[in-house]
């Protein structure tokens, strides 16, 4: 054997036949040397805003209870969490396609979700109901704000295209409809007929906005715009006097009405509009450019001018003499004696149109002092005196001295 173990070659075999037993001795798995079996790390991790999908007969039911949205916990692998977290190729759902009318609890479940993960949704499970789907027709009324046309407009019955719609929803739902209205807004100062699309509402008596399905969503509204307008009189209006010697004979205006505008109710409360002509400037027939007059609240008027023929006559003067003072309204059980004037007559400066001063007389006057109520004594009493309407007249005394004693007959 020391002749062997001296011997390399016997050293070399030797190691050989040892290296091809321990070889032989270690199992084998098909694995590459490089292969390591090491346990995967698990995780947690939260996913919010996933979808809630609902699978039911939509022809004839309406579902409600369901949130459009909820949160989902994936326990497991930590790339198994990753790979679901970006692809979301899983899917919350909740099955009614076996559902009876009424209020149930469901479970809202997952699927297509590795089986390496553990899924928990929140909420787990929810109260629905399940109520059968009608469709019924409603007018649609129109609603607009009527500070949108402007002053001195008023606004027409709004008409609507089409004037009705659909509504399909849960019957519940349907019963509760009070108002279905397609409002305008937007455009202000409005002055013309004008045309717009609108979205329809559907709401309750309380206002509240119905969950349902309108077909079609918008209408076209129409707005008629008109101008508010009225035709009044037009008044002519004397101001001021004519100047000594001028008579105003008449004034003739060429246009006697006029068209008013403004809202409605200022309108209801306008009966006229007016010119006005100032006599104290008029010495001589004439024909004067004068505006129309209107209150507040009238926005316009047409014409906005008239021309005012103004034919005058030339006063004359008169001296009209010895026109008797007469005695009124003395008790049977007076006499009476006017001391002054004491030839109990007085004389009137009369002046009007030459035709009428030419031919006043002292009989067409009727001068008296009233002694209604006075007892004896001394008094002094006004003059009063009547004459024609188409004179004026200015009397040489303006009250008279009298004398009253009891009758003694």
């Amino acid at each position: 054997m020391d002749k062997m173990m001296d011997n390399p070659w016997f050293i070399k075999i030797l190691a050989l036949l040892l290296a091809v037993l321990l070889y032989s001795s270690v199992p084998h798995t098909g694995k590459k040397i490089t292969d390591v079996n090491v346990p995967g790390e698990q995780s947690t991790a939260t996913i919010t805003n996933i979808p809630v999908n609902v699978y039911y007969d939509t022809e004839n039911l309406v579902v409600s209870g369901i949130p459009n949205k909820v949160e989902i916990t994936l326990k497991g692998p930590l790339t198994h969490i990753q790979s679901a977290k970006a692809l979301k190729n899983f899917e919350v759902y909740v099955d009614l396609t076996k559902a009876t009318v009424g209020k149930q609890k469901v479970k809202l479940k997952v699927r297509n979700l590795s089986d390496k993960l553990k899924a928990t949704v929140k909420p787990s499970s929810v109260t629905v109901s399940v109520q059968e789907k009608i469709t019924k027709e409603f007018r649609v009324e129109a609603e607009f704000n009527k500070n949108q046309i402007d002053e001195g407009y008023s606004a027409g019955e709004p008409t609507v295209g089409p004037n009705k719609v659909k509504i399909t929803g849960a019957k519940s739902v349907i019963d509760r409809i009070f108002y279905v209205k397609a409002t305008l807004g937007g455009k202000n100062n409005l002055k013309e007929t004008f045309t717009e699309k609108a979205d329809i509402q559907v709401l309750d008596k309380d206002l509240n906005k119905l969950n349902v399905k309108v077909e079609p969503e918008t209408v076209e509204i129409t707005i008629p715009v008109r101008s508010n307008s009225k035709t009044v009189p037009i008044n002519i209006v004397r101001n001021g006097t004519a100047p000594e010697g001028v008579t105003i004979e008449s004034i003739e205006i060429d246009e006697t009405e006029a068209t008013i505008y403004g809202s409605e109710s200022v309108l209801n409360n306008t009966e006229k509009v007016r010119v006005e002509v100032d006599l104290s400037k008029i010495t001589d027939n004439t024909t004067l450019t004068l505006p129309v007059i209107i209150s507040n609240g009238i926005t316009k008027v047409t014409p906005q001018t008239v021309k005012a023929k103004v034919v005058v006559k030339k006063q004359e003067e008169k001296n009209v003499s010895d026109v008797p003072v007469h005695i009124k309204g003395l008790s049977d059980e007076y006499e009476a004696t006017i001391t002054d004037p004491e030839n109990q007559m007085i004389d009137l400066l009369v002046n009007g149109p030459a035709s009428a001063v030419t031919r006043v007389k002292p009989e067409d006057f009727n001068v008296f002092i009233d002694l209604s109520d006075l007892e004896e004594g001394d008094h002094e009493v006004d003059i009063h005196v009547e004459g024609p309407s188409a004179l004026k007249w200015k009397p040489t005394k303006s009250s008279a001295k009298i004398t009253i004693n009891k009758n003694n007959a």
